[in-house]
């Protein structure tokens, strides 16, 4: 009990000091993630991709992202969605299967490291849909892209890895290929910082817990991600705090 205690409190005197420290500056850090560096087929980033799964349950990303998609794909009955930084690709495919009602369509997972699940495309197959994995670095890939290739591209966790030059760049790509961005991202506030402390008490590993910290400090908040996006007059943007710890941001092109 007392191990219990002296732990309570040393994790009270960090995030009262995290706090204060936030009071005095609001701004995004982007600092790189264990995850991103380590080799796709290491023992830690293995587990610490299972980690981010159980962790977009607790967030209800799955749920939300379908949610958004849902509503702003208007009536394309076969829809085109890409995902960047797909990571193992099972996000995307938890989306695809609250969206049965549009069978048929096509899925392309981005991403610049080779971690994709060997058998995802027969999950999504599975679900009536075709899936395709693209190792790339997302803004080349992006670049090399048709106008309008995609009806949505979605993010999840993904673009707080960029610092603002960076993001605004993609972005502007993202613009000319779809007609409908998603993302959901970390909310950069106080909560998330408490809470990011207790992630060892769900078995997250030390990769994860890591990555936390730095994914939060880089996360958004406000209309951050809306002040970025090129032609805003043709686009309709939404964001806004989602759940306790997430950040929704969409654009739908306005005709």
């Amino acid at each position: 009990m007392d191990v219990l205690v002296r732990r309570g409190f040393q994790l009270l005197r960090r995030f009262i000091a995290r706090r204060i420290a936030m009071k005095n500056s609001s701004e995004r850090v982007v600092e790189p993630e264990l995850l991103d560096e380590l080799p796709p087929q290491d023992r830690r980033a293995r587990r610490s991709r299972l980690d981010l799964r159980r962790l977009n349950t607790w967030m209800n990303h799955p749920r939300s992202m379908a949610r958004a998609l849902s509503k702003n794909l208007g009536r394309a009955a076969s829809p085109h969605i890409v995902e960047i930084g797909a990571g193992d690709g099972h996000f995307l495919l938890r989306v695809i299967r609250r969206l049965r009602h549009r069978p048929g369509g096509k899925v392309t997972l981005v991403d610049r490291l080779d971690a994709f699940d060997p058998n995802i495309k027969e999950c999504f197959k599975e679900l009536g849909w075709r899936a395709r994995t693209e190792i790339a670095t997302v803004s080349e890939w992006l670049a090399q892209s048709p106008p309008d290739s995609a009806d949505a591209i979605v993010s999840n966790l993904f673009l707080h890895q960029f610092k603002m030059d960076e993001l605004t760049e993609m972005l502007r790509i993202s613009a000319r290929c779809a007609r409908v961005f998603v993302a959901l991202e970390p909310r950069r506030t106080w909560l998330p910082h408490l809470c990011r402390h207790l992630l060892w008490a769900i078995g997250c590993n030390s990769v994860t817990r890591h990555d936390a910290g730095i994914s939060i400090r880089a996360g958004f908040s406000g209309r951050e991600i809306s002040t970025l996006w090129p032609e805003q007059g043709k686009w309709e943007l939404t964001e806004r705090s989602i759940g306790l710890f997430s950040h929704l941001f969409i654009a739908q092109r306005a005709d």
